[in-house]
């Protein structure tokens, strides 16, 4: 995974006794992820819509990460009906990120490689 991805992912799961901070660093870690596969432009809600347009996404991965983001804005605006989330929404947050983390880059790779190892030299 890229260094400002896996740093991410690292401290979501270093602040899962900090709920609120596992939160918000699960919704960087898919800001980033995005960022790095082609969408830095816009809003993150703009960037995971775009990426379910295109098809990187599946509409099941784009609700959890709409999901995920909704959650990390909770505590970081200081929502005033629900501001902060319980544990299990985080650990949930960042499961989803490490999932999505391994699809769009160790599976991709894993692939890459897999397809190269199986084509015969010319």
């Amino acid at each position: 995974m890229p260094d400002r991805v896996r740093t991410y992912l690292q401290q979501a799961y270093q602040t899962l006794s900090a709920p609120d901070a596992a939160a918000m660093v699960a919704g960087s870690a898919v800001d980033a992820m995005l960022k790095e596969i082609g969408y830095p432009d816009g809003s993150l809600y703009s960037r995971i819509d775009k990426a379910m347009a295109d098809a990187v996404l599946t509409k099941g991965m784009g609700e959890w990460a709409h999901a995920v983001r909704l959650g990390s804005n909770r505590p970081r605006h200081a929502d005033a009906d629900e501001p902060h989330v319980t544990p299990a929404q985080a650990a949930q947050s960042v499961e989803f990120a490490e999932a999505l983390g391994n699809f769009l880059f160790v599976l991709t790779k894993k692939i890459e490689r897999g397809i190269e190892a199986a084509t015969p030299s010319a």
